[in-house]
């Protein structure tokens, strides 16, 4: 297995790094978290021109990619940077969706908007339970004529309030679930954001009679669960991607410091004990970091990755706290202030770590799979 990136790759990574050291510093990462729109649509469009959203559409629907590991590189410098956008919801989450299972027409009259920054979704599928589990979906759609109403209450739903268009997870049938676009501004339909330790987008979605036509089936009838197993293991090493790009920044950030704070009349990097743990975050970071790109590099093979997908999250779920603690520890009281830069990665790694499964989840996850062979 080659593991080196190509040109092409390098290209990408350099790119996005230069791009968004300059358009999105640490101040403008906090000025963003403080607005109501949670992102900027200035540097959502910049990100268009540049081809990033059409990184895992193909050049038919007017992608530049099909490539999977362009994703994991984007993503990991996006999680550097601690960039607020709609990237992860839009781009990820729903965009594979309609890439698996979209129709024709679906793919032909969405995925260009995508492409071209002009379409933000958002994926409504978990609810007040928080459980992962697919077959714990509450909500139910009711065929009627040429349409389905929906009922209910959908929480946690990413960047809800600045999207376009839903994909609701929806039951219909005993343990089926089918998937439906829903405008964004259908009647019945209200969008309440959430306050959260990340300071994201994460909003309470609510829904009173909203009917979306029979066309706005996204796959077949009930084939839900499938379409969401299949796209959501994609979905979980894109945001394990994005965290260890914050798991980098935080050890970089770091090891800058220790050479610049002194203590007794030394840089504090020179006693033993800040040695020890930088040590350890950087162990933990490599573990996961080679993880990453081993099942990165079997899903771009067409791989089945489930396991490894869980395990990989599990990991990374605990290695982001693990790295984001101490390095807060070694900065001392500022980095819990909002002043201070390395307390954006400390709120995002609790926050992505219930983002696509817990912990808990996915070792539990990891544990069924195993003993059914």
């Amino acid at each position: 297995m080659n593991l080196d990136f190509t040109i092409e790759q390098k290209l990408i990574k350099d790119e996005a790094a230069n791009f968004l050291k300059k358009e999105c510093p640490f101040d403008k990462v906090k000025e963003l978290e403080d607005s109501e729109a949670g992102y900027s649509p200035a540097i959502w469009k910049k990100m268009a021109k540049l081809g990033w959203l059409g990184l895992a559409i193909p050049e038919a629907y007017g992608g530049d990619s099909e490539s999977f590991m362009d994703l994991i590189l984007l993503s990991e410098e996006i999680g550097k940077s601690a960039m607020p956008s709609p990237f992860f919801s839009t781009i990820v989450q729903c965009g594979l969706i309609f890439l698996e299972s979209g129709s024709k027409k679906q793919k032909k009259e969405l995925l260009p908007k995508i492409v071209k920054g002009k379409m933000i979704l958002a994926l409504a599928q978990y609810e007040v339970d928080a459980s992962y589990d697919i077959p714990d979906i509450q909500m139910k759609a009711e065929e009627n004529g040429d349409h389905y109403t929906l009922n209910g209450t959908k929480m946690f739903v990413m960047d809800a309030n600045i999207a376009d268009k839903l994909i609701v997870v929806a039951g219909t049938g005993e343990n089926q679930v089918s998937l439906f676009l829903v405008d964004a501004k259908s009647p019945g339909l209200r969008i309440n954001k959430m306050p959260t330790i990340g300071m994201d987008n994460t909003c309470e979605v609510i829904f009173e009679n909203v009917k979306t036509s029979n066309t706005n089936l996204i796959g077949a009838l009930n084939n839900g669960k499938k379409i969401l197993e299949k796209t959501g293991d994609k979905a979980i090493v894109v945001k394990a991607a994005e965290m260890l790009g914050g798991c980098k920044a935080c050890i970089d950030m770091t090891a800058d410091y220790v050479k610049q704070r002194e203590q007794y009349g030394k840089p504090i990097g020179a006693f033993q004990a800040i040695q020890h743990y930088m040590a350890n975050m950087l162990v933990e970071y490599q573990t996961c970091y080679n993880y990453l790109y081993k099942t990165a590099s079997n899903i771009n093979e067409g791989e089945d990755v489930g396991k490894d997908a869980s395990a990989l999250k599990a990991c990374t779920n605990q290695a982001y706290l693990f790295i984001s603690e101490r390095a807060v520890q070694i900065y001392g009281g500022m980095g819990t202030t909002r002043e201070g830069d390395i307390g954006l990665f400390f709120r995002r790694a609790k926050a992505f770590e219930f983002q696509c499964g817990d912990t808990e989840w996915h070792y539990e996850k990891v544990f069924q799979i195993l003993e059914t062979g």
